[in-house]
């Protein structure tokens, strides 16, 4: 039993290792919470950067909007309060503030409709994919299919690392919290390229889950019988986690989702070897990056010794 433990643990450290390895995750440091984190994740694709625009945008005008009427209240307040005002207007109508308060939030939602539409269509308007994965939500679980041309024997399953084996990888691999984070991290990654259309389609097995991943600004329903299909574009390699969120039973906050976003060349090697094995091939995936992470070291310090030299 302690033997098959040890071996399954190998196969998670395979999994996870290549998304720890220091100096690769980069600018997709907060692909994941942050304690007292306020705000959204920083934005991975064009779609997310216009969901943090148009939520910038609406705060400005709801911001406006509330100073103004609070200003309105405090002179109400001030100038028609008793004292100041002991015999009050009669007046029961005025047609220039019954005209300015209809047309002027109609204005404001023409406002807010325009930037809203075209986001909206840019979330469903799928463009011209080039790689295509199949999510099936189960209780409590992710299933991943590369549904591609070559790619129909790569599947598998996503569980949650328990605290056991997050400890255990911890102190094997000597990673830290961050990078192997409670509740997010999983046995086995998603693992897609960089700069690339990706379709998702999302189904689920038994009750309704619901696929999201904050830094892409995708969230979408996974209904039984039913498939959905969303899309995304990772601008920048790094680990991003992402959980269902529809309250789908008693195990709905351990369903996380997981998704390693490499280089083309990696992706290309990763999956030529997933065709065969997905522990091989993550496992060759994490040497590859690991190999990475060296020459960029080796090129830091060689320039830092050019420098010292001058």
């Amino acid at each position: 039993m302690t033997k098959l433990f040890k071996r399954h643990l190998t196969k998670l450290a395979s999994a996870v290792a290549f998304a720890a390895a220091p100096g690769f995750v980069g600018s997709a440091m907060a692909a994941q919470p942050e304690p007292w984190q306020m705000g959204m994740q920083a934005a991975a694709t064009e779609v997310m950067e216009d969901v943090r625009w148009f939520n910038d945008f609406t705060l400005i005008i709801v911001t406006v909007i509330t100073l103004f009427v609070l200003a309105l209240l405090i002179y109400c307040v001030v100038r028609f309060n008793r004292r100041a005002n002991p015999v009050p207007s009669r007046t029961s109508h005025n047609t220039m503030i019954e005209v300015v308060w209809t047309v002027v939030p109609i204005l404001i939602l023409v406002v807010i409709s325009v930037p809203s539409f075209r986001l909206l269509f840019k979330q469903l308007d799928i463009p011209k994919y080039e790689m295509t994965i199949k999510a099936t939500g189960y209780q409590w679980y992710w299933g991943y299919e590369y549904v591609d041309e070559g790619m129909q024997d790569v599947y598998f399953d996503a569980i949650m690392l328990s605290d056991e084996q997050r400890a255990e990888l911890k102190a094997e691999k000597g990673l830290t919290d961050r990078e192997v984070p409670r509740l997010l991290a999983t046995d086995y990654n998603v693992v897609v390229p960089e700069d690339t259309n990706i379709r998702v389609l999302v189904t689920a097995a038994d009750v309704i889950h619901a696929f999201a991943m904050p830094a892409f600004g995708v969230k979408i329903d996974a209904v039984p019988g039913r498939l959905n299909e969303t899309w995304f574009n990772a601008t920048e390699p790094g680990m991003y986690y992402g959980q269902c969120s529809e309250l789908c039973g008693k195990d709905h906050a351990f369903m996380p989702i997981a998704i390693q976003v490499v280089t083309k060349e990696q992706y290309a090697a990763w999956s030529e070897a997933a065709k065969q094995d997905v522990d091989e091939a993550n496992s060759l995936l994490a040497s590859m990056i690991e190999e990475e992470k060296n020459k960029t070291a080796e090129l830091g310090a060689s320039s830092e010794l050019k420098v010292a030299t001058r």
